[in-house]
């Protein structure tokens, strides 16, 4: 009884705790909710449904419930577009004043081509694999096809083998940017070794004539997933660039109108933290004249920008960014050689620090994270750095093995352990580097390949291997692991790697240095990685339009998806506080938002639906 009486309590706690929260609300705000149902009567559960301001900036989505309901948080009044998705049905849409409705339901006419709603995981799972020739060309376009962006950007569309051929020959020859490099480096020598069989693999897959690919949606959310709420927060166009107001016609909210086939033009949204007191950061890591990093109002959507100078006249542009326990935001600079910035959230003031000449930078695709004794990490191109801000100096770690007959150990994601050591990712080497703070000296792990990989390149093509030497991250070779962006677990002694070409978490042990990797489910892959307080595991998903979780006392697995289709989140950081919901960051590179998810209990539900049958 005693242990009935607790619960009991406990559930009571809990609704009047959401329910005072409601309260705290804007006695103008208003509960929209309705149902959501097929053109049979089929409730449908794990619906997204979107409510943006009328000429506003900021979309609250939500999803059903397994009887067809949802329930939007309280919203301010006025006029919204409504719209509710999943994939095989036809968006539905509609036009809100909630001074005047406050129930709204839809009924979902299913929709016969529904290739282009697909996120990109699900696009790559339905390519042909019946043959080993078919599963090595599966993985060149894997590991090569989509390091600059999601699969479902270039397989929504069709093109013969001829066509197919073109697209190949261009992106060869261009940048993570999409940016056609010209004579500033050579071609990808794995896209012009394999273009002609790729081609040819690719017209049959995506073709023309009768696919041969098979498409098997993902189950819609449910359970936790379908209660989380998510706030996402547009980031404005670069107004020196010219661009008329509407130059956006696809921001990815709209799945039927598939992925965004260009990087909006904004502020090259990276890394972005929510600060303790709930405000929004994030990063800038395309130039421009006027910000370094912004600040988002979380309340209201406005966008701030805070520009240091650099040498050439532009924004010192940056990459990584961090948020240690006071509070105080962390990034790298690259103001023309590349540093550190210190900012007080309270009082917007930024301090920038320099590594010494003869030091090596913070630069490369930069990460940035605290370790257990207050200190800051960065990437390096070659290692790391370590910044102590109490004594303002900086500490380096060079990679160990760095330079090889087969590619450089170029520096990618950073992370500091709850020791005081550091750690980092020579993505294109398969190594993770360690600046051993007890000694101040290096060390390193090598993870295995991805042996049946190996196993299954063909003898022509190994031998080519042998020499192939590769220019950067998004060349890989088939058997890599590429470990992109990690991160420690702050209370126990394990690092967390995501290995975005190996499609698995690598599992480190920070003092023995024991090492085990964790497949993800479907062979999704990895971005980076965070761990919560209760030691479960989080990465996003640039390619698949979600974040997963993973428990490792259970080993289960959840999903939340993303109301956005092309995202490409390249981050994720959590915001956990005592007395409140987690929230979990996602920001996205390719469709210029910033997202925040918030997960919500059963009992945050259930005095939501209260609340709207009042």
């Amino acid at each position: 009884m005693t242990s009935l009486r607790n619960v009991l309590l406990a559930t009571l706690i809990a609704i009047v705790g959401a329910t005072m929260t409601l309260a705290g609300a804007n006695a103008a705000d208003a509960i929209l909710s309705g149902t959501i149902a097929s053109a049979a009567g089929e409730k449908l559960g794990g619906v997204t449904v979107s409510a943006k301001p009328v000429g506003g900036t900021m979309t609250t989505t939500v999803f059903t419930d397994a009887s067809g309901d949802y329930y939007f948080p309280p919203l301010p009044a006025g006029k919204y577009r409504l719209w509710a998705q999943a994939i095989s049905f036809q968006t539905a849409k509609a036009d809100v004043d909630l001074a005047a409705t406050r129930k709204q339901g839809f009924v979902l006419t299913p929709t016969k081509d529904f290739v282009r709603q697909l996120p990109g995981n699900v696009m790559l799972s339905a390519l042909p694999e019946e043959t080993e020739q078919d599963k090595r060309m599966k993985r060149l376009v894997r590991n090569i096809c989509t390091g600059c962006h999601t699969a479902s950007y270039a397989l929504q569309h069709r093109f013969d083998e001829a066509g197919w051929n073109a697209i190949i020959e261009l992106m060869k020859n261009a940048n993570v940017y999409g940016t056609f490099m010209g004579n500033e480096r050579k071609p990808s020598a794995i896209l012009d070794y394999h273009q002609k069989e790729l081609a040819a693999y690719l017209a049959r897959a995506r073709g023309p004539g009768e696919s041969a690919m098979r498409f098997a949606p993902d189950p819609r959310p449910s359970g936790e997933a379908a209660r989380v709420m998510f706030k996402e927060y547009d980031v404005p166009l670069d107004p020196d660039a010219g661009l008329p107001n509407n130059f956006v016609q696809n921001d990815g909210s709209d799945w039927s109108l598939g992925t965004p086939s260009v990087l909006i033009p904004g502020w090259g949204v990276h890394d972005a933290w929510l600060d303790l007191d709930g405000e929004l950061w994030f990063t800038c890591n395309i130039p421009n004249r006027r910000t370094t990093i912004g600040k988002i109002d979380s309340k209201t959507g406005e966008v701030k920008l805070f520009k240091v100078p650099a040498v050439n006249g532009l924004a010192a542009q940056t990459h990584g960014m961090t948020r240690d326990p006071n509070g105080i935001i962390w990034f790298n600079v690259n103001n023309g050689r590349g540093g550190l910035g210190r900012l007080d959230p309270k009082t917007e003031r930024i301090d920038v620090y320099m590594p010494p000449q003869g030091m090596s930078p913070t630069g490369g695709a930069t990460t940035v994270d605290y370790d257990g004794k207050g200190r800051i990490w960065s990437s390096a191109p070659d290692g790391a750095l370590r910044f102590d801000p109490v004594t303002e100096t900086f500490t380096e770690f060079k990679s160990i093995t760095y330079k090889t007959p087969n590619g450089t150990g170029m520096t990618y994601g950073a992370a500091g352990d709850r020791d005081g050591n550091g750690w980092w990712a020579e993505m294109t080497l398969d190594i993770i580097g360690k600046g051993d703070s007890a000694t101040d000296k290096p060390r390193e792990v090598k993870l295995a390949p991805v042996r049946e990989e190996m196993d299954r390149v063909s003898a022509d093509a190994r031998k080519f291997y042998e020499t192939y030497n590769q220019p950067d991250f998004n060349n890989p070779f088939p058997w890599a692991q590429g470990p992109r962006r990690m991160g420690t677990d702050k209370n126990a002694d394990v690092l967390w790697v995501g290995n975005s070409w190996g499609a698995n978490f690598a599992r480190i042990d920070t003092r023995t240095h024991d090492t085990t990797y964790v497949p993800l489910p479907g062979g999704q892959q990895p971005y980076h990685v965070a761990v919560d307080r209760g030691h479960n595991v989080w990465t996003n998903l640039w390619g698949a339009d979600r974040a997963l979780r993973y428990d490792p006392k259970t080993s289960a697995w959840t999903a939340f998806d993303l109301p956005t289709r092309g995202a490409e989140p390249r981050y994720i950081s959590l915001l956990e506080r005592d007395g409140a919901p987690m929230q979990v960051v996602l920001p996205y590179f390719r469709a210029r938002k910033v997202a925040v998810m918030t997960l919500r209990t059963e009992a945050d539900v259930q005095a939501l639906k209260a609340q709207a049958s009042r």
